[in-house]
C-alpha cells in the first residue's frame, strides 16, 4: 500500500492524510474523514485513483462533516454510490455501513482491519491497512484525544494493548497536528527523555518549514508519547509514583488538559 498524502494544506483542513491507494487493485482509493469533499475528490484525479468508500473514525464534525458532500459530488459527477464506513452507533454523518472491532474491510485486493476504540467518542474506530493506521482523534502524535466519552482504562487499552501491539513501523497518520505542543507536554512529562527532545526539535524545524510531521511510527510513540509510556518508571515520577497504568494514564491525562506551554 503507498500513502498518498496531499498538499499540507489539505492535510490540515482534512484533518488527516485524507486518501490511501491499493497496489492490489489498481486505482482504488478510501477517503479517511474527508471533511472538503472538492479538495479531496480534485486530489483523487490528479492522483488518477476511483475512491471507492469513505472510511470514517468517528461522529465529530471535523472528521465526519464532508461525507455527504463526497457521496453527493461523486453521485453527481460520475453516477455512482459509495458506502461511508462508520462505528457502532450509526452517529457519523451519511452513515450506510458500521464496522466493529475485528472487521475487516476489502480494499481492492488489500484488507482493512477495523478497531474499535470508544474513549474519545463512542463510536471511535481505527482503521488499519498493511503498514499504516489511521487513528482520528484516539492517537495523535505524542498525545491522545480527549476523554470525552469514556475512561482512562478505555484509553489504556486503546493505546497500549491495540496500537503498542502492532509491528513498529506501522506508520501513524493522526487526525490532527498537534506535534510540537504535545511534544512540549512529553518533555513537561519526562525532561530526561532524550528522544522527546530530540523529535521537539525536529517538530519545530519541520513546523518552520511549512513541512508535516505526520506520519510517526508505533515505535516511535514508544519512545516519546508519554499515554503509551504508562509503565515507564519516568512517567510514574510524574504521576507521584503511581504505576497502576490506568491510574497513570488518568493522571497525565488531566495533566495535559491543564497544561500551558512555557510551565
Amino acid at each position: 500500500m503507498r500513502i498518498c498524502s496531499s498538499t499540507p494544506a489539505l492535510v490540515r483542513l482534512c484533518s488527516t492524510h485524507p486518501l490511501y491507494q491499493s497496489h492490489g487493485f489498481v486505482g482504488v482509493a478510501a477517503a479517511v474523514d474527508p471533511v472538503d469533499a472538492e479538495k479531496v475528490y480534485t486530489r483523487a484525479k490528479e492522483l488518477q485513483v476511483t475512491i471507492s468508500m469513505i472510511l470514517t473514525t468517528h461522529s465529530h464534525w471535523d472528521h465526519a462533516g464532508g461525507n455527504r458532500d463526497l457521496v453527493e459530488l461523486i453521485q453527481k459527477r460520475e453516477n455512482r454510490q459509495i458506502p461511508v464506513v462508520g462505528g457502532p452507533g450509526n452517529a457519523v454523518e451519511a452513515q450506510t455501513q458500521t464496522a466493529t472491532d475485528g472487521d475487516v474491510l476489502k480494499l481492492g485486493a488489500l484488507d482493512v482491519k477495523v478497531y474499535f476504540t470508544p474513549c474519545h467518542t463512542r463510536d471511535h474506530v481505527l482503521y488499519h491497512c498493511e503498514d499504516a493506521l489511521f487513528t482520528g482523534d484516539t492517537l495523535f502524535i505524542a498525545g491522545c484525544g480527549r476523554f470525552f466519552s469514556g475512561n482512562p482504562a478505555e484509553m489504556h487499552y486503546a493505546l497500549n494493548e491495540v496500537v503498542a501491539k502492532l509491528p513498529e513501523q506501522t506508520k501513524i497518520y493522526c487526525g490532527h497536528e498537534y506535534t510540537s505542543s504535545n511534544l512540549r507536554f512529553a518533555a513537561h512529562v519526562e525532561p530526561d527523555n532524550e528522544m522527546v527532545q530530540k523529535k521537539l526539535t525536529w517538530a519545530m524545524e519541520k513546523t518552520q518549514k511549512g513541512e508535516p510531521t505526520v506520519p510517526s511510527t508505533v515505535k516511535e510513540e514508544l519512545e516519546t508519547n508519554p499515554f503509551m509510556r504508562v509503565t515507564d518508571a519516568g512517567v510514574h515520577k510524574f504521576a507521584n509514583g503511581e504505576k497502576d497504568p490506568v491510574k497513570v494514564m488518568g493522571i497525565v491525562r488531566a495533566a495535559k488538559d491543564s497544561f500551558v506551554i512555557g510551565k
